[in-house]
């Protein structure tokens, strides 16, 4: 999750899906043509890192959280998992998706079905052979079960979730953490499952804290274009003075519209290849 991005697809907002806003849990009605304009300005800030974006093409319609395309699929080394989404509404993403994928040539490699759920929010490659996978509203015990039968050469971590506010919202593994190297993270460290704070210092990985006023703001959700190469909403100004001192570029962009899902960086990408 750390190497240099190459090539990511992502999910240009489309005006006649936003009105679904209430329905998927978004929190105040986005304008199209504001969200229509950070979405393309995030897009430059991608392919200005030095990595090939490709346009999803595949529509799902009255579905906003489309945008969002880290959670439909995982990607390992030998192809793309389609998931399935723990949150309902967004089961019709994965089809799409998978048509995506399949126009790319990137290869399937495995699939979960009912009532095996996993969202790629939940999924965090610490290196090439650990996934670290949150168990919570999401993603259930059978859908882990899953991944780990598709991945059996991986060590698949699993970790309780907090309930923290509910089903009501989101709150994914990378809600709490994001890599930005081998050895750095970006995390909300009181909301951290204890044994997976105890790994962090175990395999010697430094953590830089977000302060409480920066989690609602996604300050933990930061996006690595390459090691210590960030991007990040703007609007976190303590997270990022401490990711600087800790040695971390960080490029920041306007993200009001596009986070009204409550979704950053990583949540708006696929990252397909990185080196």
């Amino acid at each position: 999750m750390t190497g240099e991005l190459r090539r990511v697809l992502v999910h240009a907002p489309r005006a006649e899906d936003l009105s679904g806003w209430r329905a998927f849990g978004w929190r105040s009605e986005p304008d199209a043509g504001a969200i229509a304009r950070e979405h393309e300005a995030f897009c430059e800030l991608l392919e200005g890192a030095g990595a090939e974006v490709v346009l999803a093409e595949s529509p799902v319609d009255g579905n906003p959280d489309a945008i969002y395309t880290y959670d439909p699929a995982l990607v390992a080394d030998g192809g793309a998992l389609l998931l399935n989404p723990g949150k309902e509404g967004r089961r019709r993403e994965v089809d799409a998706m998978a048509d995506d994928l399949e126009r790319m040539g990137v290869p399937i490699a495995g699939r979960l079905r009912d009532p095996e759920w996993a969202e790629g929010g939940d999924c965090c490659w610490l290196d090439e052979q650990t996934l670290l996978v949150g168990c919570g509203y999401r993603t259930n015990e059978a859908g882990i079960a899953s991944l780990r039968d598709l991945l059996p050469d991986v060590d698949v971590i699993v970790y309780d979730l907090p309930h923290w506010h509910g089903r009501s919202e989101v709150m994914h593994l990378l809600s709490l953490l994001s890599p930005l190297a081998p050895d750095l993270v970006v995390a909300y460290a009181p909301l951290l499952p204890t044994r997976l704070a105890q790994l962090l210092e175990e395999r010697g990985i430094e953590v830089v804290a977000v302060p409480d006023e920066e989690l609602g703001t996604l300050g933990t959700n930061v996006l690595a274009l390459a090691p210590r190469v960030a991007l990040a909403v703007d609007g976190n100004p303590r997270t990022r003075e401490r990711l600087e001192r800790a040695g971390v570029e960080v490029l920041t962009y306007r993200g009001e519209e596009l986070s009204k899902g409550d979704g950053g960086p990583t949540c708006l990408t696929r990252p397909l290849l990185r080196t």
